[in-house]
């Protein structure tokens, strides 16, 4: 499975899902001061990051330790994939992943999982399994997602008034959509390189 540049930036933009993410964001900072939200969002991104490039550079050396074949860990994203993409066309009230703490969020649930959650971590290290040799390029992919991200979520609010509930609701099963197709695509992928190996 040969992806593009471009088309791992979209992925991982998907699975980062920065406009789903916007109801959630705005949620759990109200109850921050408005002067430490931007810096709330910067920290959780940057935090969001460094896991990702951790699984980058080090996701080859994982693999292995738990036994873990290409095959299986495409089979695995896909799943996962499929259930965060039906958890966002048949969105709940407590949201895709589920009760939220409360105070000021820190790690969890905002950099984790809302944006490098499983299926960012799994798309990573499927990346780098796929072609070790772009190790660089994936890199550049992660850090441009992340900066769209960023981007997306430093305007939470003012987007989420634009847009109002409905609009981002719908942005969100619109995605969802994109991603039962991605998720369908890693796991027919998957069986077949299974199957071949057999």
């Amino acid at each position: 499975m040969d992806i593009s540049f471009t088309s791992a930036v979209v992925i991982l933009l998907l699975v980062m899902d920065p406009i789903g993410n916007i109801p959630l964001f705005v949620s759990l900072l109200r109850q921050v001061e408005p002067g430490r939200r931007m810096r709330v969002i910067v920290r959780e991104c940057a935090i969001a990051f460094a896991v990702l490039i951790v699984f980058v550079l080090f996701g080859r050396v994982i693999l292995p330790v738990f036994g873990i074949s290409d095959s299986s860990l495409t089979i695995a994203g896909g799943v996962i994939l499929f259930l965060i993409a039906l958890r966002m066309i048949f969105r709940r009230a407590e949201g895709i992943f589920g009760d939220t703490p409360q105070g000021e969020p820190f790690i969890v649930p905002l950099a984790i999982p809302s944006i490098a959650g499983p299926t960012a971590i799994a798309t990573v290290v499927l990346l780098v399994s796929r072609a070790p040799q772009r190790l660089a390029e994936w890199a550049a992919a992660i850090t441009i997602a992340m900066l769209v991200t960023l981007a997306l979520l430093l305007f939470a609010e003012r987007i989420s008034k634009l847009v109002g509930e409905r609009g981002l609701l719908a942005f969100e099963r619109l995605m969802g959509l994109i991603l039962t197709a991605i998720a369908v695509e890693m796991l027919l992928r998957g069986t077949e390189t299974f199957v071949r190996q057999l």
